[in-house]
């Protein structure tokens, strides 16, 4: 930035001479609204601005655009000028008059040095994700176990099948093997098979030219298109309508796909990580699943343990939930009460870590006075049920077998006919409560686990 216009001019010149694209200022509140308007590597400027001077739009680049290098530029003499502005985060400083040669080192020498920081800022928040592996939390054995897996599967290309009961973290655990994968610079795309609707599933995965179809005004990309160089995660892959299965195997066995409406096969570069809730092998065996793509996508399987199989990680995640929900809201609250946290604990989480997620963010929410209250747990968690609330056998008696088949009937129905979740609400083994199902001529037509 320069005020004379003939200076500025030449030096704008000299830039895009060389290859810079280079936007022209004379003044401070026009070149922070050029920053904020569009992103810039590199601001220099005269020291010497009329107004406000090059040192106050130092101090605004830095606290509003941290990303951007500047460049200050300082008349001969007045090298205490300099070493102030290098001091309050210029990058560097040429002194005037200058050369064009010396111009286009410095401009080059700060654009590289910027470079560097940039790159030690992004090495160092890859190993904080390696540390941390992108989120997933916990000490327990399981996770242990999960951990070295995905570092493990991590180096490789291979595609990993993950499983596990819905919120425990499936794609917090494909995020992880992204960042930690040679793919790391790419994109990751992630893709909810059961949240498309099955007319728009073909051109959601594959793409579509323009016309293709009603409503189709511009060439569109597929989801496997999108994840080019990356990692595509095809997340409740068990919903996946059966009449897209075949299609989805030749596009990733022979690695090629055509949008519809067109005739060119275009090559893909993907690695395939795939989630579901679903037992796949029994969606194989009653016919939902089609048993090829079963073993394409079940290269390796990975199972994300339920909470309830690692409730000494509960503290820990609370904790985690905890300093991400005041962060988010800036809000500060004083650590849990420990009865509080055992009644956490004690709580079997039928929604795993994405509950236990919910019901921190709420407490935090309404905490006052920087203090959780357990009136403000939610549900299950927060009533108290009077202590002669049980079941009492009338007088007369009962038909046993009537009565327990009436509570599965009623399990099934609060549980929207989800058989896993229903076991759980009777607080009964997943292959005890099947069994009782068929004993009593109640299973569902359609499994729906999650």
């Amino acid at each position: 930035m320069e005020d004379e216009i003939d200076q500025r001019k030449l030096l704008a010149g000299i830039l895009r001479g060389e290859g810079y694209a280079v936007a022209e200022t004379g003044s401070v509140d026009a070149a922070l609204a050029d920053l904020a308007a569009a992103p810039v590597d590199l601001v220099m400027s005269d020291w010497k601005l009329p107004g406000r001077d090059g040192m106050e739009l130092l101090t605004e680049v830095k606290a509003r655009f941290p990303e951007t290098a500047f460049l200050m530029a300082t008349a001969y003499g007045t090298i205490a000028h300099a070493v102030a502005a290098v001091r309050a985060g210029a990058d560097d400083y040429l002194t005037k008059p200058f050369e064009r040669a010396a111009l286009l080192l410095a401009v080059e020498r700060t654009l590289r040095s910027r470079r560097l920081v940039d790159e030690n800022r992004r090495l160092s928040e890859e190993v904080r994700d390696r540390d941390r592996l992108v989120d997933l939390v916990g000490k327990s054995p399981s996770m242990e176990r999960l951990y070295r897996q995905v570092e493990k599967l991590a180096g490789t290309d291979a595609t990993v099948l993950l499983a596990g009961e819905s919120g425990t973290g499936k794609e917090l655990a494909a995020r992880a093997l992204h960042a930690l994968s040679r793919r790391r610079t790419g994109p990751f795309v992630a893709v909810n098979a059961a949240a498309i609707p099955e007319t728009l599933v073909e051109s959601e995965f594959f793409g579509a030219e323009k016309g293709a179809y009603t409503g189709a005004d511009r060439m569109r990309k597929g989801k496997l298109e999108q994840a080019q160089g990356g990692t595509l995660f095809l997340d409740e892959l068990g919903e996946l309508p059966l009449s897209m299965q075949p299609k989805l195997l030749r596009a990733l066995q022979e690695g090629v796909v055509t949008r519809i409406g067109g005739s060119s096969e275009i090559a893909t570069d993907a690695r395939i990580l795939a989630a579901t809730n679903r037992d796949l092998a029994q969606e194989v065996a009653a016919g939902r699943f089609r048993e090829d793509l079963y073993y394409r996508l079940n290269v390796v399987s990975v199972t994300l343990p339920p909470l309830r199989e690692r409730r000494e990680d509960i503290p820990l995640l609370v904790r985690h939930f905890v300093a991400r929900t005041e962060r988010r809201y800036g809000i500060r609250v004083e650590p849990f009460p420990s009865a509080l946290l055992a009644r956490m604990v004690d709580h079997g989480w039928p929604g795993n870590v994405r509950e236990l997620a919910n019901v921190v963010e709420r407490l935090v929410l309404l905490s006052e006075g920087g203090r959780v209250s357990e009136g403000d747990l939610p549900g299950p968690l927060g009533g108290k049920a009077p202590a002669d609330a049980g079941w009492r056998l009338p007088p007369g008696g009962v038909s046993w077998e009537e009565h327990e088949k009436d509570a599965l009937r009623q399990a099934l129905d609060i549980s929207g006919g989800n058989r896993a979740r229903a076991a759980r609400l009777l607080d009964l083994p997943y292959k005890a409560f099947l069994y009782r199902l068929e004993k009593f001529g109640l299973a569902p037509s359609d499994e729906q686990q999650t």
